[in-house]
């Protein structure tokens, strides 16, 4: 079973003008939409829509709350969220225009015992799953999160993959994650540099690699990504043609793409192309990719 950790799930509400936003003034829409998810949900939707099933783990409280693990549980997805007794789950404003403009709200404030709750779901998980951490980590948990679940899993037989940034990532590599998959610009800031050749961006994966990460995938938006792995190889890839409409949850499709076409081949290469198919998927799409996209681009990777 693969398991996926959404520590803030959120309702995205999509606004579309093709006016520009007047500060201060009535503003009127001229489309909307609405997705339910947050990164770990996300990753957890493309796998299943590639034909692997998943547990959803994470906190959800009130209304919003509610409506998030309905629809999870629409998609096909065993939801095991906490419920908060305080509190709504997110509600993400994304404003499209010529720019994107965000506004994430915070969410719900985590209690203890709710953390501790979770803990014990993660202890129950057996040698041979995969655990999935993406995302930030709400103010209301301590910063150690990612720390201690790695630790705790650690020994056990189980893939852990990580999609995170900063000293969340950094501090995590010592307990040798299955996969992390920072984008070229968060490796950068992971070394206080500004890396702009294919030969810095190799040499700092590779340090990650030094410092206990296994795979490293670098993910470079227009130009492609790059992948290192644990056996010694190193892969390059571009991109397919296509028009991007949607940046919200390519990066989580890539890590879906990624771990279902390693699990379903057990080849790196492969694993690469589904996990570019998947992420430019999304880019394309209003919402998360489908099979059908993933594969038709897929094909046309080389």
């Amino acid at each position: 079973m693969i398991y996926t950790v959404t520590f803030n799930p959120a309702i995205d509400y999509i606004v579309r003008m093709k006016q520009e936003l007047a500060i201060g003034m009535t503003n009127r829409s001229d489309q909307e939409a609405y997705y339910f998810g947050g990164k770990g949900i996300n990753v957890s939707t493309v796998l299943k829509n590639l034909g692997l099933e998943t547990t959803a783990l994470g906190f959800v409280a009130g209304f919003t709350g509610d409506a998030i693990e309905k629809s999870v549980n629409e998609r096909g997805i065993k939801a095991k969220f906490i419920h908060l007794e305080e509190g709504i789950s997110r509600i993400n404003v994304k404003l499209k225009q010529d720019d994107e403009t965000e506004i994430n709200a915070q969410g719900p404030d985590i209690p203890r015992k709710s953390y501790e709750e979770l803990l014990e779901q993660i202890d129950q998980i057996q040698a041979g799953d995969m655990l999935i951490l993406a995302g930030s980590i709400p103010k209301s948990l301590p910063d150690n999160v990612y720390e201690e679940i790695l630790a705790r899993v650690e020994g056990k037989g189980i893939e852990v993959v990580v999609d995170a940034t900063g000293d969340l990532l950094k501090k995590v590599l010592k307990y040798h994650p299955f996969l992390i998959k920072p984008n070229n610009h968060e490796l950068g800031e992971l070394f206080g540099k500004e890396l702009k050749t294919s030969e810095e961006l190799t040499e700092h994966a590779k340090k990650l690699q030094d410092m206990g990460a296994r795979n490293v995938l670098i993910s470079m938006a227009k130009d492609g990504a790059l992948l290192f792995t644990e056996t010694g190889e190193s892969y390059q890839i571009g991109v397919p043609k296509g028009s991007v409409r949607n940046s919200v949850g390519a990066g989580d499709s890539m890590v879906a793409g990624f771990v279902a076409g390693y699990l379903q081949s057990r080849d790196y290469e492969k694993a690469l192309k589904m996990g570019t198919a998947a992420g430019s998927a999304t880019a394309f799409s209003d919402d998360l990719a489908t099979k059908e996209a993933i594969l038709s681009l897929y094909q046309t990777l080389v």
